[in-house]
């Protein structure tokens, strides 16, 4: 007599399910790491026992001043690192599923509110100045962002955007400096980061080049013309390195609103164009006749070339559009943050706006959210200094950089980029 045994096989799990598992576990560590330095660092070693937030703009008037914000700093410190704790616990045994990436950016936001908490401990905290240098130091990175979005929406693929901001930024400063004007400076600005886009287009799109390889050589012959020409041109006649900049515009009513005024309706006209652009930029590609043209080039070119569609035409096109928000965004170095041109001084920011068109998953709502996390980092390393937090400046310094890596090892997962991105077309 035979015994017939049942058996069970078990399916193994998919490519996409180890993806979750994985990035479960990863954010899960990521959580255990932050508590453990909210535990033992901020709480055990307070560097006093109330922190001050400053909740109001001190250069300009409000409709009505908000009170001071005063924490005890171990208390929220512990508390916040409760909830990491207990975010922690339900990523390793239950996990958050699709929400983990929502969930780790709440980990982040804790981890960030104790460590300002800790950081501010016996002194303060401008908190409206803070907010504001971010939306500011975010202008450059998202305008460079939408470079990107624009080109590789089309299937061309822009690593050129640190060299269009060099360019921009040298040319700014030279035609203002010479018109006393920003307005004029920001036109040279602009038409600097359009030729830059015209070399890339051109490379790519006719010669059909490597597009990366392109655009790696265009950002080594920028930085090399703009520093031979700093050396040889800008050096000995500082008349020509001294723009004018473009000064605060304040909206009416709006400026005046406590917290939020001060933060995003009192900055420079560049800093407006680049929130307008957004706005512009995230409607037009996803809700008109000209973004979906676009969008079709970078998925399917073959298909949109049968209904009509000029690929090539619209290549140029979305590439030059894009060289005209990176020179706007090369122009800010120069006409707003610092008012004068200097070697390299975009200090790889370029790059940064990559990887915010990446994490922000080729949407310019997207990109800008990701550009703010780099701009805080930027702004949250000069608050520090003034604080004199006992970490080393040169390390401070490294921040946004720092987060950089973080933020694209971790939030970025599996992209799906445009099907025709990187590659030429050929009309049969």
């Amino acid at each position: 007599m035979s015994t017939a045994t049942d058996t069970h096989t078990v399916a193994a799990p998919s490519l996409a399910e180890q993806r979750l598992r994985r990035r479960n576990r990863n954010f899960g560590i990521f959580s255990v790491l932050c508590v453990a330095v909210m535990g033992l660092v901020f709480a055990r070693t307070p560097r006093g026992e109330t922190a001050t937030f400053i909740l109001n703009d001190a250069r300009a008037g409000q409709l009505f001043e908000l009170p001071n914000l005063r924490v005890s700093v171990v208390p929220v410190v512990l508390v916040l690192a409760g909830a990491v704790l207990a975010i922690a616990v339900r990523q390793f045994t239950a996990g958050f599923g699709r929400r983990s990436v929502l969930v780790v950016g709440v980990v982040a936001v804790l981890f960030v509110v104790a460590f300002l908490s800790w950081a501010a401990a016996g002194g303060q905290l401008n908190l409206v100045g803070l907010l504001r240098a971010t939306v500011s130091r975010a202008t450059p990175i998202a305008l460079g962002a939408l470079a990107g979005v624009l080109c590789e929406r089309a299937g061309v693929i822009n690593i050129a955007i640190e060299g269009q901001f060099l360019a921009g930024a040298f040319a700014a400063a030279v035609f203002a400096s010479l018109a006393t004007s920003p307005w004029v400076g920001l036109a040279g600005g602009i038409a600097a980061g359009v030729v830059v886009a015209l070399m890339l287009a051109g490379l790519s799109i006719r010669f059909k080049a490597d597009q990366i390889v392109v655009g790696v050589v265009l950002i080594v012959l920028v930085t090399g013309m703009t520093s031979f020409l700093t050396t040889q041109l800008l050096v000995p006649n500082p008349q020509l390195n001294s723009p004018t900049r473009f000064p605060t515009v304040t909206v009416p009513f709006l400026s005046d609103l406590p917290l939020i005024g001060p933060v995003f309706f009192r900055h420079s006209v560049l800093v407006f164009t680049m929130l307008a652009a957004v706005l512009v930029l995230q409607y037009a590609l996803f809700q008109t006749r000209w973004g979906l043209r676009l969008r079709s080039v970078g998925e399917h070119p073959k298909a949109a070339d049968t209904v009509g569609i000029k690929v090539l035409a619209t290549r140029y096109k979305a590439v030059l559009l894009g060289g005209v928000a990176a020179g706007i965004g090369g122009a800010y170095f120069t006409l707003d943050a610092t008012g004068s041109f200097s070697r390299e001084m975009t200090g790889g920011r370029g790059f940064i706006a990559l990887a915010a068109m990446l994490v922000g998953r080729y949407s310019p709502v997207g990109a800008f959210g990701a550009a703010l996390i780099f701009g805080f980092a930027e702004a949250l390393a000069v608050s520090l200094q003034l604080l004199r937090v006992p970490v080393p400046s040169e390390v401070l310094l490294t921040a946004p950089y720092v987060v950089t890596i973080f933020v694209v090892a971790g939030l970025i997962g599996r992209l799906r980029a445009p099907a025709a991105d990187g590659q030429p077309y050929e009309k049969e």
